[in-house]
C-alpha cells in the first residue's frame, strides 16, 4: 500500500485482485454522445482520463512498482469507459486527492472521478454525480479474534481508531463518548495498531475496510451493521448532464449483465463480505 503504514511488521500483504477473474468489458464501437463536450474532448484524445484513490485496498490501489491501478472502483470506471464506447485498458489514471476532486472536474483535468466519493447536496452544487454505484455505511474492522465487538454499542472502554478529523471520527466522539478513541492521520497506521494489538477497533466507511479486511482475511473482519450511510457516486462536470445520463445507462447495464458483482466478487468480495444488491440509479434532472 501505498501509505504510512506500509512495511511495518503488522501491516497487511500487498497483493492484488487476480486478473483472469475480472470481468472483460466489450467496448460498444457504435457509441456517440456529440451533446457531450467531455465525451467529444476523450473521443479526440482517444480515451478517458479518471481521477481515482492510489491508497485503497481493493477499492483504488496503485502499485508502486508498477504504477498499474486495481480495484473496485478502478473496475467501475473500466466498464464505464467501454460501454461509452472507449477501450478501458486506455483510461490513464490519475490520483486525486479528495480536496480537490471539484477542482480537477471543474478545470477539465479529469473527464470523471471514481473514488469512493460520496453524493451529497454540497457536493452536487458544484459537480454532477452519476450512480450511486454502491452504498457505504461507517463500520469496525477489528481483529478476527475479538468477539466482545459487534457494532458501536460494543465499544465502551475499547480503543478505537480512525483518521483524525474524519467524519467516522467525529460521529464517534459524539454518538459513542464511552469509547477509548484514538487518532492517526492515516487509516493504514490505525489498521497496522490494530494487528498489533495497540487498538481493538478502526472505524470508517465499510467499502474501505472491507478492502483492508481482503488483504488480510484471516486476521480481519468488518462487524455488525452500517451506521451511516453513504453513496458512493462518479463525479462528473456539472455542466455535462449528457454525459452524467450517458455514465447512469452504462452503469445500469454492467448492473443487469453481471459485470459489476464478478467485479466486486474479484476485489471487495475477497474480503468475504457477499455483493449487495446494486443501489437503484438516481437519475436526477438537470438543473
Amino acid at each position: 500500500m501505498a501509505s504510512a503504514g506500509c512495511g511495518k511488521e503488522g501491516s497487511p500483504p500487498v497483493k492484488g485482485p487476480q486478473p483472469e477473474a475480472l470481468p472483460h468489458y466489450q467496448v460498444d464501437t457504435a457509441f456517440q454522445l456529440p451533446s457531450s463536450p467531455t465525451w467529444v474532448r476523450a473521443k479526440k484524445r482517444g480515451h478517458f482520463v479518471v481521477g481515482a484513490k492510489e491508497d485503497q485496498p481493493y477499492l483504488g490501489e496503485k502499485d508502486p512498482a508498477t504504477g498499474v491501478y486495481s480495484g473496485f472502483d478502478i473496475e467501475i470506471a473500466r466498464m464505464v469507459s467501454a460501454s461509452l464506447g472507449l477501450d478501458p485498458q486506455k483510461i490513464v489514471f490519475r490520483t486525486i486527492a479528495s480536496a480537490n476532486r471539484e477542482t480537477a472536474l471543474q478545470n477539465g483535468q479529469i473527464d470523471y472521478y471514481v473514488g469512493t466519493y460520496t453524493i451529497n447536496a454540497n457536493r452536487k452544487k458544484l459537480v454532477g454525480f452519476a450512480g450511486p454505484y454502491y452504498i457505504a455505511g461507517q463500520d469496525l474492522l477489528v481483529r478476527t479474534d475479538e468477539n466482545d465487538i459487534k457494532g458501536p454499542q460494543d465499544l465502551k472502554g475499547k480503543r478505537v481508531c480512525s483518521a483524525a478529523g474524519s467524519t467516522p471520527y467525529q460521529r464517534i466522539q459524539q454518538d459513542y463518548p464511552q469509547a477509548d478513541l484514538v487518532s492517526y492521520d492515516t487509516y493504514s497506521i490505525c489498521v497496522d495498531n490494530l494487528l498489533t494489538y495497540q487498538v481493538d477497533a478502526v472505524t470508517t466507511d465499510d467499502a474501505i475496510l472491507i478492502g483492508y479486511a481482503a488483504k488480510a482475511p484471516d486476521e480481519l473482519k468488518v462487524v455488525g451493521a452500517p451506521f451511516s450511510q453513504e453513496p458512493y457516486g462518479i463525479g462528473v462536470p456539472r455542466p455535462d448532464n449528457a454525459f452524467r445520463f450517458a455514465i447512469d445507462d452504462a452503469l445500469e447495464a454492467n448492473e443487469k449483465n453481471g459485470n459489476w458483482k464478478k467485479a466486486y466478487d474479484a476485489t471487495l468480495g475477497l474480503s468475504g463480505v457477499p455483493a449487495p444488491t446494486p443501489p437503484p440509479i438516481d437519475r436526477y434532472p438537470a438543473s
